[in-house]
């Protein structure tokens, strides 16, 4: 099995796996008084303090979270006002705030800096929303200059970093951002565990009452496991100084064997800054649900974009605000590698583009006529 999918779900590394299985053996819950939830606390911290590291905060401002999608809605829910966010923005945020004034993005998915002043101020907003890192192409946003516009008019700025932590060097106070959301399942943790982390001065109230975990901003008491998973893989990302320049070159090695074979081939958001994991192929007059089960038959894992939308009938809203022809959004698939990724992986994925193309496309002809 070939797993290229890592933007969906990275598997889990496994010094976070023993630590888990470790952390289920422990009895305590962090709020009790006695030695067990004293022993309790203590894990549940220095897990805090690892995800803080990773994003240049103070492990206080960390409010932990079942993920991306609740950090995510917490984020924009609990402002009072309206919201503007970018047309690239994961469901989760769209799904926020679906009444929020939509910025949009030029043909490589980045958010259109021209005419952003006047959008704001006809708008507005409470608070502005724009991800750093976009989960089907892997196009970077300019968070920092959205940042110092959206202030400009008093708006709060909210960033989801959930595909670009542990694959870009991510920092609170570099953003120039006030509230940022993570997950723990990106980039080798458990799922059901992430982070919405605040900015000094930023409260944002909670969408779950009744206790006072998480200094009363998340009701319910903490996932010890999950959260140490989530802070040890945090510490790891960081300490992994090789991910970006091995996992790119396989990236670029792939793009630039399938353009070989098939210059007809468009890897979208490709003339800007991207993470160096993803990569959009369109694959012409083949559709990506065609590449999808004929890449599970022979054991590779791919996507048809977000793993949260994947199900959905209907063309990516990314490459629709992108400008993307249908007939042509309709053949691209994500390929996104990761920490296990290899060699051999982008070997398999390649030679089961070129026969699935050759097959269905008539590819034998541009392949005869390269060699």
């Amino acid at each position: 099995m070939t797993y290229l999918d890592y933007n969906a779900s990275a598997p889990v590394r496994p010094a976070v796996i023993d630590a888990m299985r470790e952390a289920l053996g422990q009895t305590g819950n962090p709020s009790s008084v006695h030695g067990f939830g004293r022993r309790a606390r203590r894990a549940l911290e220095e897990a805090r303090e690892g995800v803080a590291a990773l994003v240049g905060a103070a492990p206080d401002r960390v409010v932990l979270t079942s993920g991306g999608t609740e950090a995510n809605n917490q984020a924009l829910r609990s402002i009072a006002g309206p919201c503007a966010v970018s047309a690239v923005e994961h469901d989760s945020v769209l799904g926020a705030a679906p009444d929020a004034v939509r910025l949009p993005v030029d043909g490589n998915g980045r958010i259109v800096l021209d005419g952003l002043a006047e959008r704001l101020e006809r708008a507005r907003p409470a608070v502005v929303s724009v991800m750093l890192a976009n989960n089907e192409t892997g196009v970077l946003q300019p968070v920092r200059e959205v940042a110092a516009i959206a202030r400009w008019y008093g708006a709060l700025v909210h960033c989801d970093a959930v595909q670009a932590t542990g694959k870009v060097p991510v920092h609170l106070g570099e953003l120039g951002i006030d509230l940022l959301s993570l997950s723990a399942h990106k980039l080798g943790g458990p799922q059901g565990i992430g982070a919405l982390v605040v900015r000094e001065g930023v409260g944002p109230a909670p969408l779950l009452c009744g206790g006072g975990q998480e200094r009363c901003r998340r009701a319910g008491t903490e996932n010890l496991p999950g959260a140490i998973g989530f802070g040890l893989a945090c510490r790891l990302a960081l300490e992994d100084i090789s991910f970006t320049p091995r996992v790119g070159a396989l990236r670029d090695e792939l793009e630039a064997r399938i353009l070989k074979v098939a210059p007809s081939a468009r890897v979208l958001g490709r003339e800007v800054a991207r993470l160096c994991n993803t990569s959009c192929l369109a694959m012409p007059g083949v559709s990506n649900q065609t590449q999808l089960m004929a890449f599970d038959l022979e054991g590779i894992a791919v996507s048809t974009g977000s793993a949260c939308s994947s199900g959905k009938v209907g063309p990516s809203h990314v490459l629709a605000a992108m400008g993307v022809p249908e007939a042509e959004a309709s053949s691209a698939i994500r390929v996104s590698l990761g920490w296990a990724s290899e060699a051999a992986d982008v070997d398999r994925f390649v030679e089961a583009w070129t026969r699935l193309f050759t097959r269905t496309r008539g590819g034998n002809a541009r392949l005869s006529a390269s060699a």
